[in-house]
Formats: structure tokens, C-alpha cells, sequence
């Protein structure tokens, strides 16, 4: 594991020399110490970034070019697949088959974003027709240059590949600033890069706390954009900075997704969807479908197999084989969802399953799948992202009631339909004011398509080839053609 900071091509200690527990959330034990960035180290970092984009080989490749880097250190990730998919076990605590997953969508983010590379070769520029004949007109799609990119705790690699595999692509240089909880894959990713030769200042890795690293970097001047994703809270600090300097800004936050399940629906299809959409990676997921509207015929029976299922889960260390929910990622994020449990019970909910620590492990921070029921819609655990294990149901009647209740967030990122009826299906799609929408599953994610939210969920799309474009600056190139002359001032 790394102990130093990956600035300009070379592993750096810190110029304060502190460092940061990782702590493994399964055993509550330290398992490694990181280097702690700070300011001086954002500023040699931002300043190797912008030699690398300013005068460096890597924005002036050509597509071809930088897609050559970008599939060897997809190849690099594959090799390496065990050994990272092991170290974000211990450092976020998700089940290994969960961390496996992650780690080949990883690499197969960085495959993706080398065929759009090579594609920009092959469509460069854009003719425009203008209103005049003297003149030719051109769209023409340049790198954007310096990224500050700062990423989450929940998908350690694979949110840093959504941020570095498309701004490489591009022709960008990075900052990248990990979530300080789960620091240990994005420094391995510094090893990739100097194994497959990526030209130095081009990615560049700090690990560091928010306020020491993470702020440095959205305030410094050498950096042309900002991509973060995290909490509103955070999300609103990072625009504020970029606002300083006019900084593009790209913002993926946070989620209080609904999942509407109609009566016609499949049950046992329902409820597997349901646990799926809350569950997996112990619903620490920005777009997980945490609000869950049931037509009322079928309510009692969908919760109550709810309940039975969600007891069946087998809770333990992400390495033992039968896992299927881990560990919450750290102390504080246990204490806020058992805060907020706590606080749907003040408020007149009823935990319905779940809703403390699983008997028989008495360290790690361990939370049992939680099913809620009877809030207010004006309640805490409705309208706000708890971000763990735990999902609030309610009853509805009319397919309007179930609009207006799955719509009725400050939130956008990411909404459900279940239904025997296609056109009911892509009826409600339609209405759900949500920037990702699935019809009878949830979360299905694929690097093709775009991510991102209404409303306070974001600002601007990842993946896909708008993924691409949030690294790119358009430039218009107009040219006089005519023989004669232009004859405004000067007559001929």
C-alpha cells in the first residue's frame, strides 16, 4: 500500500509529512496510514498539471494516441483485479463479489473512454452553415485543460474512473483528491500510471481531508474545472469556490430516489428489485431507491416479504464468502444512520425490520437492512438521504398520488417503475422529474449511458459521450473566403 503522494510522476511524502488512518470498517482496526496533502502539496500538484497541459506532449496526441494509455491501464486494472477488488473490501467494507464488480466496470470505463478518444480524430470539427457565403464556419472540440477532480468513498476506483478515464480521453491533466476514507485504490492507480508511462503532471494523486486538500484544490487558480461528487452540503462549497475564478463546474450529489411498484406487478420480482435498490453496497449509493411507493392492494404483502427477505441477508466481513451486506464505511456515517433510525422512531415510524446491530457482531459498524413504514411524508427519514442500509415504504392509490409523492423532493438524481403495463410504465417515466429512470429494475449502470440528477442531485452528466464533453471546450473558427474586399471602412 502507498504511503506518499503521486505529484508530477514521482512519489512524494507529504511537505508536512501527516497522515491519515484507514481504518477497516469490518474490524474497527488501523490496516494502513496515507499521506496527509495540504496546501503545498495542491500547489505542486496543480502547478505539475498545468506545465503537463501547457507545454506536455499530452493535450497536443492524438486520440489514437492517448487511447493507447488509457487501454493499457485498463488491461493494468484487469491484471491487478484481485488485489484492488481486496483493498477496497478493507477500506469501504463492501462484500468481494460487490468489490469485483466495480473493479471490471472500472476498466471497462477506461476501454470505453479510449474508443470515444479515438473518435474525436475521426470527427474533430463540426461544419456550420452560415448565413453568408463569404464566410466558413467550424465547431472545433479542444481538452478543457486543468482538472481538479475529488471523488467519494463509496466506489473508491470506479468514481475516480468516471472523473480520470474521460478527462484523459479528452487531453485534460488532473488533480484527483480521494475521499480521505478510502484512499488506498486511487494511489494504486498512480502505480498503473507509471507502469504504463502516462507522461508525468498529467495525474496526479492527493490524498487528504476535505479542508486541508479538497478546498486548497477548488480554490486554486491553475485549475480550469471542477468535478466533484459527494454531498450537497460539500457540493454547494465546491461551487462557491468555482465561482471565484469562474471555473467550469461539474456537481453529481446526492439522492432521495422513489420506486413506484404497481399492483400488476410481479411480486417476488418487486421485492428482489426493491432489496436490490437499497441494499447493495449497503446503500451507500447516491441513486439509491430509498422511497419506496406501493399501491395500497398489494401493500401489506409486498412489506411484509420485504421484511422476510431482508432478514435473510448475510451480514458480515465483505471476505467471507456468503456476504452480502458489509460494513456501513466508517464511525461517523454509522452513527448518522443509526441517528436517523432513531429519529424515525421519534417521529412515529415503525421499524418494520432491521433497525439496529446484528446479533453476534459487536465490532465493525454493522447495521441490520432496515425496512421503515409509517412516516409522515413531511418526515426526516422521507425526505432526506440517509445513506445506508435503510428504505422507507408507503402506500399510495392513484398513479397521480404516486407522481406527485415520488416527485415531491429537492432531489432529482434517480427513480423506479415497476408495472405489468409498458405504457403506464413509460407513462410515469415520463413524469418522474429524475435525470435516471428505470422501468422495472433499479440501478443498472452502464458507461454508455448518462448520469446525473435534477435539481439539487447536479449539475452536468457523467459517462457517456456527455461524459466526454464535460472535458472539452468548444471553439468557434470562422474564416472570409471571398476575393473581394470586405469594404466597410475602406472602399474599393
Amino acid at each position: 500500500m502507498q504511503d506518499r503522494l503521486f505529484i508530477d510522476g514521482k512519489w512524494e511524502k507529504p511537505r508536512r509529512g501527516g497522515t491519515l488512518d484507514v481504518i477497516d470498517p469490518a474490524t474497527e482496526e488501523i490496516i494502513h496510514r496515507a499521506p496527509a496533502a495540504t496546501y503545498e502539496d495542491v500547489d505542486r500538484a496543480a502547478k505539475a498539471a498545468r506545465i503537463a497541459f501547457d507545454s506536455g506532449p499530452w493535450p497536443k496526441l492524438s486520440g489514437n494516441e492517448r487511447a493507447a494509455y488509457l487501454r493499457a491501464i485498463a488491461a493494468k486494472i484487469e491484471e491487478k483485479r484481485h488485489s484492488l477488488a481486496r483493498l477496497e473490501v478493507a477500506d469501504n467494507g463492501k462484500p468481494l463479489p460487490e468489490a469485483l464488480w466495480d473493479i471490471d466496470d472500472a476498466a471497462g470505463c477506461f476501454r470505453y473512454y479510449a474508443g470515444l478518444a479515438e473518435e474525436l480524430d475521426t470527427s474533430p470539427e463540426e461544419a456550420i452553415a452560415v448565413g453568408d457565403s463569404r464566410f466558413t464556419s467550424r465547431a472545433v472540440r479542444e481538452p478543457l485543460g486543468v482538472v481538479g477532480a475529488i471523488t467519494p468513498w463509496n466506489y473508491p476506483l470506479l468514481m475516480v474512473s468516471w472523473k480520470v478515464a474521460p478527462a484523459l480521453a479528452a487531453g485534460c491533466t488532473i488533480v484527483l483528491k480521494p475521499s480521505e476514507l478510502t484512499p488506498l485504490t486511487a494511489l494504486e492507480l498512480g502505480v498503473i500510471a507509471e507502469e504504463v508511462g502516462l507522461p508525468a503532471g498529467v495525474l496526479n494523486i492527493l490524498t487528504g481531508t476535505g479542508q486541508d486538500a479538497g478546498q486548497p484544490l477548488t480554490e486554486h487558480p491553475l485549475v480550469d474545472k471542477l468535478a466533484f461528487t459527494g454531498s450537497v452540503v460539500t457540493g454547494r462549497k465546491v461551487m462557491m469556490a468555482g465561482a471565484q475564478d469562474i471555473k467550469n463546474v461539474s456537481l453529481e450529489l446526492g439522492g432521495k430516489s422513489p420506486f413506484v411498484v404497481f399492483a400488476d406487478s410481479d411480486i417476488d420480482k418487486a421485492v428482489e428489485w426493491i432489496m436490490f435498490g437499497i441494499f447493495w453496497n449497503q446503500g451507500q449509493v447516491c441513486s439509491a431507491t430509498s422511497r419506496v411507493l406501493v399501491e395500497e392492494s398489494i401493500y401489506e404483502t409486498v412489506v411484509k416479504r420485504l421484511c422476510e427477505e431482508a432478514a435473510k441477508i448475510t451480514i458480515g466481513n465483505g471476505l467471507e464468502d456468503g456476504t452480502l451486506l458489509g460494513p456501513i464505511v466508517s464511525k461517523g456515517q454509522y452513527d448518522k444512520i443509526m441517528g436517523a433510525i432513531d429519529r424515525a422512531r421519534q417521529d412515529g415510524a415503525t421499524v418494520a425490520a432491521g433497525g439496529g446491530r446484528p446479533a453476534g457482531l459487536n465490532s465493525g459498524y454493522f447495521i441490520e437492512p432496515t425496512v421503515l413504514t409509517d412516516m409522515r411524508e413531511d418526515s426526516y427519514v422521507w425526505r432526506e438521504e440517509i445513506f445506508g442500509p435503510v428504505v422507507c415504504v408507503k402506500p399510495f392509490g392513484e398513479e397521480a398520488d404516486a407522481i406527485r409523492m415520488a416527485n415531491d423532493s429537492r432531489f432529482g438524481l434517480a427513480a423506479a417503475v415497476m408495472s405489468a403495463d409498458r405504457d403506464r410504465c413509460e407513462r410515469v417515466a415520463r413524469a418522474f422529474r429524475a435525470g435516471i429512470v428505470w422501468i422495472n429494475c433499479s440501478q443498472p449502470t452502464f458507461a454508455e449511458a448518462p448520469w446525473g440528477g435534477y435539481k439539487q442531485s447536479g449539475i452536468g452528466r457523467e459517462l457517456g459521450r456527455w461524459g466526454l464533453s464535460n472535458y472539452l471546450e468548444t471553439k468557434q473558427i470562422t474564416s472570409f473566403d471571398a476575393d473581394e474586399p470586405w469594404g466597410w471602412y475602406i472602399k474599393g
